[in-house]
């Protein structure tokens, strides 16, 4: 399940509005765009909206979502952003819609003036169903039902393929070498094309300056070529980056060819390949691989779930395919691709699966799968045997030692309060602590008793974020009696440099003689009490 906490642009939405979304994109020169699909096929989109590329019907940018009513209940089933940026979007019933930047025609409307809106594409689309769209820079393509490549907009490369360079306003049909083939996918880097046909053929056109056709040589090319390259090979996948491409064999072998300034090839070495190579061959069989036409990033996925990533990495070069943590290439483009935008429309999937921690932060004190509790001040909180003592040395000593099969699953608490422990207990599942300062007093108590030091460590943290002049001398007194003394020194220091106010607070005559004649001793050594 994608971890929508990964785009930092997706966290302005609240949860009620994240758990609706089905699929997604962030893109944008600066990743400051986002257009996303409910699961009631609703379009929103908010972010900076440069050229107008949100399709709010404005160039406003907006931080709250729009919807956009002229795609309402249109299922999405393909869609790609460009750089300036304009959008295009295939609908499941094959229409086409574009907006945003248009300085090139890349909206295929015939004219250059912006879409503030998305208009409907049907110069040369009549009675064709467009599956899937791609963008590069400033051009497009759009792939129909029927196999053929449509492209339009900047030419200035070759990379409309009409056997010129002039700038192409409306939807042509892509011929040549592709002529009485069967397109099964288009991609774009920035100013070239590459179609995959059904034979596992690959055919580019456009810019070749570094190689990113495949062909063997530089030289642009205005319209289709196949890559002889990779004769023999059938190719079932196949994503362009900014100057680079990768292939996905029907094997799970992996190619690249194209720039590599930034290593973005997996090669080990920064040198342009004019031709596919085999990178990862000392790897497992590969299912998927990931680039995008604004980034120099390339990732990969192979059959046992392992993801690497290699290329621009937070700006650093990765010359060779870095095995990552991650479980899917989209978090590879969130957390390391400059910019951080997503190489595809993400799906959502709001599945019944939960990670690890997921599932133990939901069943903490669930009666229905507990085998536990404990009863303090006369309530009870559930938990499992099985984690506390897997979590928490006091518990797997005591269960060792004293639990029987026969004795009550009950165990009365009377030392705490029971805010504290069912934060103890919370903290077992979820690493986390919500109290607040005064009660994390009780908990350091706690975490001191049983020796957990991360745990007093947390509580320290809280105690020093919530420290106020009317309650800084009760937790310096907690501080001293739970021997904390990293946090006795910063509740001390506090005191003193607001002494006058802690002086008159009722906290700090209510302490013991022997506690009050020490801090004024201690202080006095530090002349707080020259003046």
């Amino acid at each position: 399940m994608v971890d929508v906490s990964k785009w930092p642009l997706l966290m302005v939405l609240n949860g009620e509005e994240q758990a609706a979304v089905q699929q997604a994109c962030v893109f944008g020169t600066s990743a400051n765009e986002a257009i996303y699909v409910t699961h009631a096929n609703e379009v929103f989109a908010f972010g900076l909206n440069c050229s107008g590329c949100l399709g709010t019907g404005d160039s406003v940018s907006t931080i709250v979502p729009k919807k956009l009513d002229f795609l309402r209940k249109k299922k999405v089933v393909s869609l790609s952003y460009g750089s300036g940026p304009h959008v295009l979007l295939a609908t499941e019933d094959g229409h086409l819609f574009a907006w945003g930047h248009n300085g090139y025609s890349q909206l295929g409307n015939g004219s250059t003036n912006s879409g503030l809106s998305p208009v409907s594409i049907t110069s040369n689309l009549q009675n064709v169903k467009v599956t899937q769209v791609a963008c590069g820079s400033h051009h497009s393509l759009a792939l129909t039902h029927e196999g053929d490549v449509f492209a339009w907009g900047y030419n200035n490369c070759g990379q409309v393929g009409s056997g010129s360079t002039a700038n192409q306003p409306y939807p042509r049909k892509v011929t040549g070498c592709l002529q009485g083939k069967t397109a099964v996918g288009v991609t774009c880097g920035q100013t070239s094309s590459i179609a995959l046909v059904d034979n596992g053929e690959v055919y580019g056109w456009g810019y070749n300056g570094n190689g990113q056709l495949g062909i063997g040589n530089n030289g642009n090319q205005l319209a289709p070529c196949r890559l002889a390259a990779l004769q023999g090979l059938c190719i079932q996948q196949v994503v362009a980056g900014y100057g680079h491409c990768l292939a996905l064999t029907d094997e799970g072998l992996l190619y690249a060819w194209g720039a590599n300034t930034y290593g973005q090839l997996g090669t080990g070495n920064k040198i342009n390949h004019l031709s596919p190579v085999h990178v990862m061959a000392d790897k497992e069989r590969v299912v998927e691989a990931a680039a995008c036409h604004s980034t120099h990033t390339s990732a990969a996925k192979t059959q046992s779930g392992k993801v690497y990533m290699w290329g621009q990495c937070r700006g650093q070069p990765v010359a060779l395919p870095h095995l990552t943590h991650f479980t899917n290439t989209d978090d590879v483009f969130a957390c390391f691709a400059t910019p951080s935008v997503m190489w595809r429309l993400m799906s959502m999937e709001h599945d019944d699966f939960m990670t690890v921690s997921e599932a133990l932060r939901k069943e903490f004190d669930s009666p229905e799968t507990a085998d536990l509790k404990f009863s303090v001040d006369g309530k009870c909180i559930h938990v499992h045997k099985a984690v506390l003592k897997i979590r928490c040395e006091h518990f797997r000593s005591m269960f060792r030692s004293q639990w029987t099969e026969d004795q009550q699953d009950v165990i009365e608490i009377g030392q705490f309060s029971y805010p504290v422990y069912r934060s103890f207990l919370q903290f077992l599942y979820t690493d986390t602590v919500n109290l607040p300062p005064e009660d994390a007093i009780g908990l350091l108590d706690l975490a001191t008793s049983y020796c957990e030091n991360r745990l007093k460590r947390l509580c320290q943290q809280i105690i020093k974020r919530g420290i106020t002049v009317e309650n800084a001398f009760t937790l310096l007194s907690a501080a001293i009696r739970y021997d904390a003394e990293d946090l006795e020194e910063f509740c001390f220091r506090f005191c003193v440099n607001h002494l006058t106010q802690v002086t008159q607070t009722a906290a700090f005559w209510q302490v013991d003689g022997v506690m009050l004649k020490e801090f004024i001793s201690r202080a006095s050594r530090c002349g707080a009490f020259k003046n």
